[in-house]
């Protein structure tokens, strides 16, 4: 019923918009959607929020080009405000921060981005803006406005570079938070991308008549330029530790937390990822690292719908989760091995705690597997993060773990990957990204075997999906002519 509902929300959205577009377009002799008016109504701006949602909307589905066409349309509208709209940065960074996700889900490589300009035209620049920089956009080689972000060519299918949003300290502190975190994602998932063709690299170096495709515009993007030219700065670790310091200040001047009860989320994941990057090269937790990843659980098991966020969020946490049955092997390899010693050489305390601990843990992590499995199932194929396999009840047989984290299914993302693969070698780890291609093409064809057994009610949200795309790109269709017209 969910579907359906959201499925009707959205047909309603574009009839709405087309209804909100079509005096702008008779009221002109050029027929295009440009106003003449420098400030943009109310109504505009719902517009624009409407182009956004109908994008958000496409993205959970998994209709990736839909989701870019309605993104190109938004930032078109966004590139004709006044930058000083209170709203349009605001709007930028909740779109700086899906962005990461598609920056994710598509390892940063453009080229296999599905191609849009032959619809919708890329986005202009401002006409009644002068593009001249302020001493920080130098510095950094960006723009903050956000008339000349939504126009900036190199964002034309995702922002990248250095964080716009965050620089501009004219922007609301919760809008400069988030676009710092999802900078942090962009150079998590840069830096994963450089580890995993590095790894491609050696093996296909071993037979002299294989090339090696490793384009260059995913080892060296915008962002991981930026990052390498100013890393005390925009380094990983200091953007979590900025968006968390500018969250704070939000919520002292609104006197809420409630608002960014997910926002905190993002961050405690991402702090647990910078904690195991530190310690996990000697396979040790700590116990700040141990209460993030709980309070992870806590947060996801009582917020579910967390996992619906517009962007990584899911991702974010499934990993969290692998974190946790590397955990769990570690405490279960100590707990063996106390059992294992005499009573006069352990210390019967510290073994009752660390079993205590360990039942918190698995407790934790059972409920969350279980949400997220379950989540997993209702998204399309490619947009699936980590199946996560159980712990076995009877303890690790020989040659295995507590939780066997090689049968893992694990995401398309290079960045997510390297969670699962976190203790392979390289030979090991070059093996099963490369099986786990065959796995996930497994898993497309018996989803795709499924749909020949629908349920009456599966076929009709399906029928009402095939009905309602028609009206899309009926809009989107409408919106092409326009857009080319004022590009004329």
């Amino acid at each position: 019923q969910d579907v359906s509902l959201g499925l009707e929300l959205s047909n309603a959205a574009v009839h709405c918009i087309k209804e909100a577009i079509t005096p702008s377009v008779s009221s002109t002799n050029s027929a295009n959607i440009n106003h003449s008016s420098t400030t943009p109504s109310v109504i505009e701006f719902a517009v624009v929020r409407a182009f956004f949602w109908l994008a958000i909307f496409r993205a959970f589905r998994g209709d990736m080009t839909r989701f870019f066409q309605y993104r190109r349309v938004c930032l078109t509208k966004l590139s004709q405000m006044e930058s000083t709209h209170p709203d349009a940065t605001i709007l930028l960074a909740g779109m700086s921060y899906l962005d990461s996700w598609t920056y994710m889900m598509y390892n940063a490589d453009e080229r296999h981005l599905p191609e849009i300009d032959r619809v919708i035209p890329q986005v202009p620049p401002p006409k009644s803006c002068v593009a001249t920089k302020n001493d920080i956009e130098r510095k950094y080689n960006t723009h903050c406005k956000a008339n000349m972000i939504a126009s900036d060519p190199k964002n034309r299918m995702w922002i990248q570079g250095a964080p716009p949003i965050y620089l501009n300290h004219d922007a609301p502190l919760s809008a400069q938070s988030l676009d710092a975190l999802a900078c942090a994602i962009r150079t998590f998932c840069d830096q994963a991308n450089a580890r995993f063709f590095r790894l491609m690299s050696q093996e296909i170096s071993n037979d002299q008549n294989t090339p090696s495709d490793i384009p260059e515009s995913v080892l060296s993007t915008p962002t991981s330029k930026a990052v390498k030219t100013h890393e005390s700065d925009l380094c990983s670790r200091n953007m979590v530790l900025s968006a968390f310091t500018l969250l704070q200040q939000h919520e002292a001047s609104v006197g809420s937390i409630r608002r960014v009860f997910g926002h905190h989320l993002i961050i405690a994941a991402l702090d647990s990822f910078l904690d195991n990057g530190r310690e996990e090269e000697a396979g040790i937790f700590t116990d700040a690292h141990i209460q993030s990843l709980l309070s992870i659980c806590n947060v996801v098991t009582e917020n579910p719908l967390l996992l619906f966020h517009a962007g990584p969020t899911y991702h974010l946490v499934t990993n969290a989760a692998i974190i946790m049955c590397h955990l769990l092997n570690a405490m279960h390899v100590s707990l063996k091995e106390n059992d294992a010693m005499g009573k006069e050489d352990r210390d019967e305390l510290s073994c009752k705690m660390e079993k205590v601990v360990f039942g918190e843990v698995l407790d934790a992590f059972l409920s969350l597997r279980r949400l997220l499995n379950i989540h997993r199932r209702k998204l399309p194929v490619k947009l699936r993060c980590h199946f996560i396999p159980r712990p076995n009840p009877a303890g690790p047989t020989p040659g295995k773990t507590y939780v066997d984290v090689k049968r893992t299914v694990m995401c398309g993302c290079y960045g997510c990957q390297g969670f699962p693969l976190m203790f392979c070698n390289n030979a090991g780890a070059a093996t099963r990204s490369n099986e786990n291609k065959e796995r996930r093409a497994r898993e497309a064809d018996r989803e795709a075997d499924e749909v020949e057994d629908l349920s009456e009610f599966e076929r009709a949200i399906e029928d009402m999906e095939c009905e309602f795309e028609v009206d899309d790109d009926a809009l989107l269709g409408y919106l092409s002519k326009i857009m080319s017209k004022s590009g004329e």
